[in-house]
């Protein structure tokens, strides 16, 4: 499983064999294939020229991104040997998201979302040149780049906030689902690639790394401004307000909607069962006599797994439906946690990962595109930013976890100890009523009614109580 949010690499497509499958999801998610055979195919996202500026920008920049990442800790363990030191530099990157994540969001909902994608990627392609001119001249300063990366995290954050908002009005709300499950291959895509060709720039030069991906954001600012369709807010949606008010409304709305409540609760738990996971697994492998070819092997067959499932995606919803899959999906990474403790041999670690990860990706479409369609469009930015900073709140705890349940209870103690967090989390969704909007096809989802500190004067009675009674009872 992986984490549910994506800092850069959160929306756009992927290769062109997903998207024509995925087209058709969202009149498929919550009903059985039979009644929908005489659908009517929407038009491809890739015969929008607006699309394919943001597919092509955000692409570029996501495969930059995943070089980058890739050669932060490598530079720092070259020059100082030290793991902890290198483990700084993510730190200070998931920090800076967190600082900036919320008021990213409400900014979304302000201010031209057009300047903000423009904008902030030209930022993040001066920070990241920076660092590669520093690497190349073999000035290695952990605090300066822990600063660099705490601040590439500030912007990173910062322009999340319009991609969602932005994506809806490029992409119709029926193929939304078609986006989401292209942005996910591409992101598995990415992944595999980052390594082996961040060790390969890394091997010429050591700020080659960095400087590709100072390169690539270039391509993402260019992206944005190629976008012809209007991203918002458009000037009848601004509403007087401070900053902080309009964040608050965010969290107002989530706890006001019990499916998008249940997702940052389950969002959050999965993220940091994870985390926690991953690093537990990573020193089971090294236990069992694995080195880092295993271990990256291992880490591949995972993303493999989900990119098969995202690919599998439309398929496996039309059959089992969208409540399904997602209980599915949570059953399956329970279930891997004690079996990964317990079998001897590395393949068998190896095939357990792959049939779990291969749920995840269905998963993230499901709830990916019912969260997003809830949500109605000047709203979106603050609802997005909010969510996604409480699924990330936690992840930090994950390697003080993984650390804390080795030394007590031995490393496969460890991971069978998780399932105090994950076996009551997937009870809970399982039984949970707010699980029942996803019994509705998608294109069918009204957008959630508002909470009346949020609604307007004039509209707070018949339109909000037609939403509301169009939901499945317990959505409500």
């Amino acid at each position: 499983m992986t984490d549910l949010s994506s800092p850069k690499l959160a929306i756009a497509g992927s290769a062109d064999e997903v998207a024509a499958p995925t087209d058709t999801v969202a009149a498929t998610a919550g009903r059985p294939a039979a009644a929908t055979d005489c659908a009517t195919r929407p038009p491809s996202l890739w015969s929008s020229r607006d699309y394919l500026a943001w597919w092509t920008g955000n692409t570029v920049s996501a495969l930059g991104t995943s070089l980058s990442t890739f050669a932060y800790p490598l530079v720092v363990l070259f020059a100082t040997g030290s793991v902890t030191k290198a483990g700084e530099i993510g730190s200070a990157n998931l920090i800076g998201m967190l600082v900036s994540m919320l008021w990213g969001g409400a900014l979304a909902d302000r201010v031209s979302r057009r300047a903000i994608l423009i904008a902030g990627p030209l930022l993040q392609a001066v920070l990241l040149g920076g660092v590669a001119t520093l690497v190349s001249l073999h000035r290695i300063d952990v605090p300066v780049l822990a600063l660099a990366a705490l601040l590439s995290g500030i912007v990173a954050a910062v322009v999340l906030g319009p991609s969602m908002p932005a994506l809806r009005r490029i992409v119709p709300r029926d193929q939304l689902p078609a986006a989401s499950a292209q942005a996910q291959a591409r992101d598995m895509v990415v992944q595999l690639l980052g390594g082996p060709v961040g060790g390969f720039l890394f091997a010429i030069a050591r700020a080659l790394p960095f400087a590709a991906d100072a390169v690539s954001y270039l391509f993402a600012a260019a992206g944005a401004a190629l976008i012809r369709q209007p991203l918002g807010p458009d000037k009848t949606e601004h509403v007087a307000s401070s900053v902080s008010r309009d964040i608050a409304d965010g969290f107002r709305f989530i706890r006001h909607q019990p499916f998008l409540r249940l997702v940052v609760i389950f969002g959050a738990v999965v993220n940091l069962t994870s985390t926690t996971y991953l690093l537990l697994l990573t020193a089971l492998v090294k236990f069992r006599g694995g080195g880092p070819t295993e271990i990256g092997s291992l880490i591949a067959v995972a993303v493999a797994g989900q990119l098969a499932g995202t690919i599998a995606g439309p398929a496996l919803l039309r059959k089992l439906g969208a409540r399904q899959m997602l209980c599915l999906a949570l059953w399956c990474y329970t279930v891997s946690i004690p079996a990964v403790a317990v079998v001897p041999h590395l393949w068998q670690i190896a095939v357990i990962l792959l049939l779990s990860s291969v749920s995840a990706g269905p998963m993230l479409i499901v709830v990916q595109s019912y969260s997003t369609r809830m949500v109605p469009d000047k709203y979106t930015g603050r609802v997005s930013a909010v969510a996604r900073f409480c699924i990330y709140a936690l992840m930090w705890a994950g390697p003080l976890l993984a650390g804390g349940l080795a030394a007590l209870f031995g490393i496969r103690g460890g991971m069978a100890a998780l399932l105090v967090l994950a076996l009551p989390l997937t009870i809970v969704v399982q039984l949970s009523k707010a699980t029942s909007v996803l019994r509705l096809p998608l294109k069918e989802v009204p957008e959630a009614a508002l909470p009346d500190r949020l609604r307007p004067a004039d509209t707070a009675s018949a339109p909000s109580r037609q939403a509301e009674a169009a939901l499945p009872d317990g959505a409500k």
